[in-house]
């Protein structure tokens, strides 16, 4: 017998590995699978529901644009007349177009989408195509070509984007236009400089910035607006931030040619943080005046907007607990600084996560304005005068106001979202009270979410609404609430064909026993009763935000309904420690962070299978991104006989916490007992069931770090793990990273749950 050559082997171990190859791509997909990658599409399985008004010059009627390109309507609402017309006539539109494109339009209505009035006559308007750009006399529907403007020229008109070393916490920073559109104010080699819209050409203003010690940085806010132009246009409000103290973390770039390591800085839990001024920066003489914020190292400072007169400008000041509140008024001219009011608290004052607003509006008389505040245990509304006097109480009631949406200061009316409802306390609905405190009504009636917009004028407003069971629609509606038309309604028909069903919303009760608990639960779309099946649950329980889906479209995650067609029920609650519930609710997580959260996940999920036998959980998995990474972690070592199989994505592990949880826990120094129970690290040895890691080495909102130090925990215990790398990849997952990530969600459960 001859003995096989290496080439021979080699030829073999790839005509196997070929065969393998070409038997799973051959292997059809099972009935299940196709649902899953269906579902997650399901966005694009909603069409329509949405209306983007572009208001006119009478301050009521507006325009927007309706179908596919391939059918594009553009329609005007006047709603005093409550008529709804289309805006041009396509046909002429189109037969005056065809010459100067040299060729029929393409489509068969407007061959664009968005347009621009030439002013407020709105007697003609310029729109582009195909990279030209045209005028159209609505009169005479005569179209002539614009006049060419090279690529520089059309720079000049668009905010550009800044550099911005937080941008996977605070998102992208652009230029600020001045109120008479002069000038961009922006940013560069750390200072303040300005670039103008009339020729393009920029000026410095500032030269005393340096790195780590610049203008403009937005540091670790949720802020986006960096600056704030006075209402002459001749003074800038801008915060000077110096980290030059504030420690360092290893970013590695694995992907470049050489690989390169970036140093970000990265506060932590008791440690150095930023330290913030606060300045207004005449642009003329380039005289800068720093704002007088008090002794107080560690601030947190939120320029919020000038009086109309310019004659002040207002901020916040939160201490770095944020136990302590102010708002401020600053004399621009020599950077004086006083008091309008101080909100104290034992745990926290209420702050801007995510991009909150900080819940005032000032009026337009610039004397009075309108404060949110949960004083009483309850985000309500007060009226004060720009002196700090209270003038009245405007809202209240064991609920909690969301956000001011509008003031009609002529009519005397604030209109604002809340929490009204008390049998079902997520729903939002739109609200108006008098600037007197009296007629308040509920203007919205169907249940679930409403988002409104009011018109200009104040007389109107455009009702965006659904549930988890009701697709969106769009109404018009007068400023009382009083119905004029529906717009436009989602097309679910394509959702339909797939079986879609709602998910189920149920009720249960905490860990206390007391405390009513709000979910959902998501099915298969062949679903049977009498069969079992295993259980995923995806958990956030950070205090930020409630993280249960409440809208028909709130599919940031569609994995949840694809993975159900797997298989798999899909169950989601809030439990106490988060908002919108009032203080109470959100108080019970202070000071002990990552106490109560799994006893009331773990004792909703109980009671939730108790009277549902096909719940099986003696198969039960979790999921979380970010703080939901830390509670997926949490729930498999604090309860592993209740939870077998975990995913934690970007997950924090409560050693060497980022600052941002100090207003949660108060600072390690006084709270030492709580940080150490708040580590996952301790508790490796309890894990019984599967674990797996998914983390992105560019994350600077969670370093990496996070999960090597859990790694190391699990090793040092002798307990396996699975561990997925995500090169370059931030926080959030996007394109590629996304896909991946959901992938790998979906094998490991189906490996191990076995649905």
């Amino acid at each position: 017998m001859l003995k096989p050559t290496v080439q021979t082997v080699m030829t073999v171990v790839v005509g196997v590995m070929l065969t393998v190859v070409l038997a799973a791509q051959e292997t059809p997909q099972s009935e299940q699978e196709a649902m899953y990658y269906r579902y997650l599409e399901f966005p694009s399985l909603v069409e329509g529901g949405n209306v983007d008004p572009h208001w006119m010059a009478d301050g009521s009627s507006f325009w927007y644009a309706e179908g596919a390109p391939a059918n594009t309507v553009i329609y005007k609402v006047d709603p005093k007349a409550n008529t709804k017309t289309p805006l041009f006539d396509t046909a002429r539109l189109r037969q005056a177009l065809t010459p100067l494109l040299r060729h029929e339009p393409p489509y068969q209505g407007p061959p664009f989408e968005t347009f621009a009035f030439g002013d407020n006559s709105e007697q003609a308007v310029k729109f582009t195509v195909e990279d030209k750009e045209f005028i159209l006399e609505l009169d005479t529907y005569t179209i002539t070509r614009a006049p060419i403007l090279s690529e520089a020229e059309k720079r000049r008109w668009v905010p550009q984007v800044l550099p911005n070393r937080f941008r996977s916490i605070s998102g992208d920073l652009l230029e600020e236009l001045s109120p008479d559109g002069r000038w961009f104010a922006g940013l560069k080699d750390y200072n303040l400089s300005l670039r103008s819209t009339y020729d393009g050409r920029s000026v410095q203003i500032t030269t005393d910035g340096i790195e780590d010690y610049q203008w403009g940085d937005v540091g670790w806010e949720d802020e986006t607006r960096w600056a704030r132009w006075s209402p002459d246009g001749f003074k800038l409000a801008v915060k000077k931030v110096d980290i030059r103290g504030v420690p360092k973390i290893p970013v590695v770039h694995w992907l470049k040619p050489t690989v390169e390591v970036e140093w970000v800085p990265y506060p932590q839990a008791g440690g150095s943080v930023p330290q913030t001024e606060l300045y207004v920066v005449d642009i003329r003489s380039k005289r800068q005046v720093r704002v007088d914020t008090g002794e107080e190292l560690d601030q947190n400072l939120f320029p919020l907007v000038w009086r109309p007169d310019g004659s002040e400008l207002l901020f916040v000041r939160l201490n770095r607990e944020y136990k302590r509140l102010d708002l401020m008024a600053a004399d621009p001219s020599i950077g004086a600084a006083r008091v309008i009011l101080t909100e104290t608290r034992k745990t926290f004052v209420r702050h801007p996560p995510w991009g909150r607003p900080l819940g005032f509006t000032l009026l337009e008389d610039g004397k009075r304005f309108i404060w949110a505040s949960e004083r009483h245990g309850w985000e309500h509304l007060y009226l004060y005068s720009i002196d700090g006097t209270l003038i009245r109480r405007l809202t209240e009631g064991t609920f909690p106001i969301v956000k001011v949406v509008a003031v009609d200061e002529k009519g005397g009316w604030v209109y604002f979202t809340a929490h009204g409802d008390r049998q079902r306390p997520y729903d939002t609905h739109l609200y108006q009270v008098n600037l007197a405190g009296k007629d308040f009504k509920r203007l919205t009636e169907a249940p679930g979410q409403h988002e409104s917009q009011f018109s200009p004028s104040k007389q109107f407003f455009l009702d965006r609404h659904s549930s988890l069971d009701r697709p969106p629609l769009v109404e018009v509606r007068r400023a009382d609430g009083k119905l004029l038309q529906t717009l436009a309604r989602a097309n679910i028909d394509a959702l339909k064909e797939l079986g879609w069903k709602p998910p189920e919303e149920f009720v249960v009760k905490a860990a206390d026993g007391v405390t009513d608990l709000y979910g959902i639960l998501y099915k298969p779309y062949d679903f049977d009763p009498n069969k079992k099946y295993p259980v995923i649950e995806r958990i956030y329980a950070g205090p930020q935000i409630a993280y249960v889906h409440r809208r028909f479209t709130d599919v940031g995650d569609p994995n949840l309904y694809a993975l159900a067609q797997l298989g798999f029920i899909i169950f989601m609650v809030d439990g106490r420690g988060t908002p919108e519930r009032g203080k109470a609710f959100q108080d019970v997580g202070y000071g002990n962070f990552g106490r109560h959260e799994i006893p009331d996940h773990v004792a909703a999920l109980k009671q939730v299978a108790a009277t549902r036998p096909y719940m099986d959980l003696s198969r039960v998995g979790i999921f979380g991104h970010s703080w939901g990474g830390y509670f997926a972690i949490r729930a498999l070592l604090l309860a592993p006989d209740v939870y077998h199989v975990g995913v934690a994505s970007a997950p924090a592990v409560g050693e060497g916490m980022e600052a941002y949880i100090e207003p949660y826990m108060g600072l390690p120094q006084k709270n030492k007992e709580g940080y150490a129970y708040l580590s996952n690290l301790p508790l490796a040895g309890n894990l019984k069931g599967k674990l797996l890691l998914i983390h992105g080495t560019s994350d600077i909102s969670v370093s990496f770090s996070h999960t090597m130090k859990m790694v190391e925990a699990l090793i040092r215990v002798g307990k396996p793990y699975e561990l997925v790398v995500l090169p370059e990849i931030p926080h959030g997952f996007v394109g590629t990273s996304d896909r991946y990530w959901r992938d790998a969600i979906r094998r490991y459960f189906q490996e191990h749950l076995k649905p």
